[in-house]
């Protein structure tokens, strides 16, 4: 069988272009729009948003699960995460980890090729201790908890394990 490059970038290009627009969609709707994200706004100077799949109750369909946090959570496989300015649309990708059987596809020359895949896994394998460590400007355990404890006290949803 004989492919049309033409064609099969084109696909690749929508492909890579269809999957960026659900996660930055994802993220921004977290961010600009999330109730508990934009009351952490109010408080902290940044935001981590971190996005992670489960499978739908239908048992069938897979949906994203997106989390404000002010501090940045440990790495896990399946996972995305951003740390954005508060109150701006500025995003910056701090890790995007597939599920590790889907691992080889992010290689160079596949389909899915991606450099900031390709990064985020070779650290989750082999730096994960730098992947996990806070932003230089991530303020103190000590402030970020007090944080968290008014946004409890102030009725909102957030369960303590987010505390860690």
């Amino acid at each position: 069988m004989k492919l049309d490059l033409y064609e099969t970038h084109d696909r690749h290009q929508h492909f890579i272009q269809n999957q960026w627009e659900v996660i930055s969609k994802g993220a921004s709707d977290c961010l600009l729009k999330n109730r508990d994200s934009l009351a952490l706004q109010d408080k902290s100077p940044y935001i981590y948003i971190f996005a992670h799949p489960r499978t739908a109750d239908d048992g069938l369909n897979k949906r994203l699960l997106w989390q404000p946090r002010i501090t940045r959570p440990r790495a896990q496989t399946n996972s995305y995460l951003f740390r954005a300015t508060s109150k701006t649309d500025i995003l910056m990708v701090c890790w995007i980890i597939p599920p590790k059987e889907l691992w080889n596809q992010y290689k160079r020359g596949n389909i899915c090729e991606s450099n900031i895949v390709l990064w985020s896994i070779n650290q989750f394998q082999y730096n994960r201790e730098e992947l996990e460590k806070p932003d230089p400007h991530d303020m103190s355990d000590g402030k970020a908890r007090d944080i968290w404890l008014e946004f409890l006290k102030n009725g909102h949803k957030h369960s303590t394990r987010d505390l860690s």
